[in-house]
């Protein structure tokens, strides 16, 4: 065999120039095209966000944070939530709206739905999927089953649950009836499906009170769910549910705790979970979601949360409707023993009434949507502390709030 050494000299034993520029050039392609294989192997990560009656979709550089709009679908009214499902083939967006609510200025409050939206998995585009199933009352929020075989949406006025099937293709199948003894509490605000599929939990907040009302309690109730059918389990309501105006749940990865907040209260409980989906009776841990310096009122109202994929820290949006009050995420670090948390950072959400947020699937990102009109990017660092990228300004009114967003990975 010659040598390739050889091959390239010329009769002095130099390289010859025109062999010297063809491996050059063909180093260089050889680079191109291994940087674009890596460009086209690297995960897709797509931001999602509802304003109004419409879902944008938006391109996220999880290097930079940027926000690139792509596109956008309009659902027949505002959209109140949304729950992603990623079954073993491919990923489904339920999306739940109504001309109720909180969204409108003068509801309406006669138009409400779910709509089943599949992924595309080159480029996040929602694309409709099978009939839109009707709802009886506006959801206020909405969760599938661990096993994906059914959806289940909880209503607040009156304070509710429905459950559809989910037929096997992902669409949207029919009502499942539920037993008229349920007791499902006051003023549902979410519904989450304990990751054991035995049971499902209502979060009823109540209602505050006010010069002509005296306050309703709150609850935790806990169903348990078999076949699509709830049955009454447990009813969870320190104090008889007064002073206890319970607002998000969110479990832990262990499966050992649930997290929940206070919206009143401006509090964060920790409850023991139970292998059988029920809850501890009382709360573990109560901890003021506020800083110190931050006086409470009745403008000032703990949101959403959710905890770290990690397991390691839980995130929580405080919001104010007055000046002067706290506009911010408040970071807590989880003792991974006990499950008590202890705030370590509270961080500005640069916006007006977070009522919503979202962390990528890595937890290497969080996204707040501040309700009045801006997105607001944080980098979650090793210590889970966040650190403020950049915001996005969105067009908000009157009959156009801010309501939900959530950020997916592509294959």
């Amino acid at each position: 065999m010659v040598p390739f050494a050889f091959l390239c000299t010329n009769q002095a034993g130099a390289i010859s120039f025109p062999v010297m520029k063809s491996i050059l050039l063909t180093t260089a392609l050889l680079a191109v095209l291994a940087f674009g294989n890596a460009a086209q192997a690297a995960p897709k990560t797509i931001l999602y966000a509802a304003v109004g009656t419409e879902i944008a979709q938006y391109q996220l550089d999880p290097r930079t944070a940027t926000l690139t709009k792509q596109t956008s679908v309009t659902l027949p009214e505002n959209v109140q939530e949304a729950w992603l499902h990623k079954f073993p083939t491919s990923t489904f967006l339920y999306v739940a709206w109504s001309n109720g609510g909180a969204s409108y200025a003068a509801p309406r409050n006669n138009h409400h739905g779910l709509t089943a939206f599949r992924l595309d998995p080159q480029t996040g585009a929602l694309l409709p999927d099978g009939q839109p199933a009707a709802l009886p009352a506006r959801a206020i929020f909405t969760t599938v089953s661990p096993d994906g075989t059914n959806i289940i949406t909880a209503h607040n006025d009156p304070s509710s649950l429905t459950v559809h099937r989910i037929l096997p293709d992902g669409t949207l199948g029919p009502r499942v009836p539920q037993p008229a003894s349920l007791d499902f509490g006051i003023y549902g605000h979410q519904v989450r499906a304990d990751p054991s599929g035995k049971t499902v939990i209502l979060v009823t907040r109540g209602n505050g009170p006010t010069p002509a009302k005296p306050e309703d309690p709150g609850a935790i109730k806990v169903f348990s769910f078999k076949d699509g059918i709830l049955s009454n389990n447990e009813s969870i309501a320190p104090n008889r549910g007064f002073g206890y105006q319970v607002r998000h749940l969110d479990f832990h990865p262990s499966g050992k705790w649930a997290f929940v907040t206070l919206e009143r209260q401006n509090q964060l409980q920790v409850y023991a979970r139970n292998p059988d989906g029920t809850l501890g009776a009382a709360p573990l841990f109560t901890r003021s979601t506020l800083m110190p310096t931050t006086k409470g009122d009745p403008s000032q109202t703990a949101a959403a949360i959710h905890v770290h994929p990690s397991g390691r820290f839980v995130y929580i949006t405080n919001r104010a409707t007055e000046a002067g009050g706290e506009n911010t995420l408040a970071v807590f670090a989880i003792n991974q023993t006990t499950g008590e948390p202890t705030l370590i950072q509270t961080i500005d959400t640069h916006g007006q009434t977070p009522r919503t947020f979202t962390l990528d699937p890595a937890g290497t990102l969080l996204a707040v949507a501040n309700q009045t009109g801006s997105l607001a990017l944080f980098r979650i660092q090793a210590n889970g502390h966040l650190a403020f990228i950049h915001k996005t300004d969105v067009e908000t009114g009157p009959d156009k709030s801010l309501f939900w967003t959530a950020i997916v990975t592509l294959p």
